[in-house]
């Protein structure tokens, strides 16, 4: 079965982004026992991605390269705010273990979407939280493999995302 708009897909792979001396770096993997697994065709990953996959079997290998504006774009200095410290604040008290330069930290947008952001600094009165996406700015290489395509089932489809292993549980 081939890769196409409303198959779930199994991949694992090698993701490796290139550092400041030029180096590969490997930033993540998705191994046969954890794959990453997806509904294709549904958003949430970079549309070069899929489109680099597009058409590939179970078993057929891929590499590819996506430039910074193909996957998560270019880091926007809008997505960098500071943030008053009393907001970090449970009952009072700030807890200085979750509160570290270099954390990610769970947040939520006024309209209460969620977000994830990096601490950057900490000051006596402010915290600065980078939302931009870890990997914005960086090319992406990925080489790996399709381990399973089947046919999406119609919760799948109206719900926008994978049920079942390696996917979502209601």
């Amino acid at each position: 079965m081939k890769i196409s708009e409303n198959k779930v897909v199994s991949l694992t792979y090698e993701l490796k982004v290139q550092d400041e001396t030029g180096e590969h770096v490997l930033v993540e993997t998705a191994e046969k026992e954890h794959p990453m697994v997806f509904l294709f065709g549904a958003g949430g990953l970079p549309d070069k991605f899929e489109e680099y996959l597009t058409g590939k079997e179970e078993g057929e290998s891929f590499k590819f390269k996506l430039e910074a504006e193909e996957g998560y774009g270019h880091p926007d200095e809008n997505a960098i705010v500071n943030i008053p410290k009393a907001v970090f604040e449970v009952d009072g008290k700030i807890d200085d273990e979750m509160l570290q330069v270099g954390n990610f930290l769970p947040m939520a947008d006024a309209e209460g979407n969620q977000l994830q952001g990096k601490v950057e600094a900490i000051t006596d009165t402010e915290v600065r939280m980078n939302f931009n996406h870890p990997l914005a700015g960086m090319a992406m290489f990925f080489e790996g493999k399709v381990e399973e395509v089947r046919d999406a089932t119609a919760e799948e489809i109206a719900h926008g995302h994978v049920h079942g292993p390696g996917g979502h549980h209601h």
